[in-house]
């Protein structure tokens, strides 16, 4: 039953992945903009200006700022500086969670298998796709021990980062950056952050979709997103 599941989760992402495409190819022999573009959240701030007598209203978008830890293998990595130009698909997680983390990370090693490749694009979806789970107890899990979860996931290395570092810059991140805990906190010892929300930030590094990752519709409209999203580059002429 549970491969069964998996499959059915698989060909609905994959059917995810494609209809954009589709779409985007129809848009393109219609010379038109029809793709309806995921939306963008968390606004910085709203100028105001008058243009041929009339007020408009500019709404600049919050960017995440870089955030640099360490991964899997001890190498540093900095979100906007290593990953630069990739979608990013953001979770928090810790390795010794005895329920939640482990589905959510199974989920998205569904939604890895699924995504890696399209066969029906020139290039591979590899460069443009990176997930990310940082860790939100990272005094007990070391690169060492995120190694041997993501081991036993049989994740792809290259393309997936689990990372961890210091406690305080990870849930500043998290809360101040992403949104992701309405509780404050310091990052202190009696701090926690535990959410099952997958974050997408797209290549300018502005967040475009919050989804639950124990919901494989959630997912799907996740993987759907990414798909419009890594095509947005493209002009439509």
């Amino acid at each position: 039953m549970k491969k069964a599941t998996n499959k059915k989760f698989i060909l609905g992402i994959a059917v995810a992945v494609l209809l954009p495409l589709s779409f985007y190819i129809i848009a393109k022999l219609l010379k038109k903009d029809t793709l309806d573009m995921p939306g963008f959240y968390v606004a910085d701030t709203v100028r105001t200006r008058v243009e041929n007598g009339v007020e408009v209203r500019d709404t600049v978008f919050h960017r995440i700022s870089d955030l640099t830890l360490i991964n899997q293998f001890g190498d540093t990595v900095g979100l906007n500086t290593d990953l630069k130009g990739r979608v990013l698909v953001i979770n928090f997680f810790f390795t010794h969670c005895p329920v939640i983390c482990p589905k959510l990370i199974a989920n998205m090693k569904l939604f890895e298998r699924a995504f890696r490749r399209d066969p029906k694009r020139q290039e591979s979806l590899d460069n443009q796709v990176q997930l990310v789970s940082i860790t939100v107890n990272p005094e007990r899990d070391s690169f060492p021990v995120l190694r041997k979860y993501a081991d036993r996931f049989d994740v792809n290395h290259d393309h997936w980062s689990f990372l961890t570092g210091d406690k305080k810059a990870i849930y500043e991140f998290a809360r101040n950056e992403l949104g992701l805990s309405v509780q404050p906190g310091d990052g202190g010892a009696d701090d926690f952050i535990h959410s099952e929300k997958i974050v997408n930030i797209d290549q300018n590094r502005h967040i475009r979709g919050y989804y639950d990752g124990l919901d494989s519709l959630a997912l799907a409209k996740c993987t759907y997103d990414i798909s419009l999203i890594t095509m947005e580059k493209k002009k439509l002429k």
